[in-house]
């Protein structure tokens, strides 16, 4: 979790971009909805999910916040939940908190990813997620 958080705060993606796999990697958006009917195959390769956190990435490098990020974010963030079966895995990321904005806002951080890991070159990978779920599900 450490490096994902620095390359993301960096908007870093060569520091992550060997922790998945390229081949069938799949990722859908929850879009923080409990309904599946609403999900969306918003990242149908590695490609389309390395430009969109991209995006957020830098989006988020260019805010002002009053209090350390990383700090806040690792306070947010936990990932205890895993599950193994061979060399296949689940793991479950879930953020529960938010970051207060140097303007007096805060922004909320209140979601949950499950990731689909694969045991690949004697290392754990992700092969894909389902992401943006809302935490805890069915809250919204």
């Amino acid at each position: 979790m450490p490096r994902d958080i620095d390359a993301f705060l960096a908007a870093d993606w060569p520091m992550v971009a060997e922790d998945f796999v390229e081949d069938g990697f799949i990722g859908i958006d929850g879009r923080r909805e409990t309904n599946p009917d609403k999900w969306r195959l918003a990242f149908p390769s590695l490609t389309a999910y390395r430009d969109e956190w991209l995006r957020q990435a830098r989006d988020f490098a260019g805010q002002s916040f009053a209090e350390d990020p990383r700090a806040a974010i690792f306070a947010t963030t936990t990932l205890a939940d895993i599950e193994i079966n061979g060399d296949q895995a689940l793991a479950r990321k879930k953020f529960d908190g938010g970051l207060k904005k140097a303007d007096g806002g805060f922004d909320v951080m209140k979601w949950q990813t499950v990731y689909y890991c694969r045991r690949q070159e004697d290392r754990w990978k992700i092969c894909g997620f389902t992401g943006y779920l809302p935490n805890p599900m069915g809250s919204n």
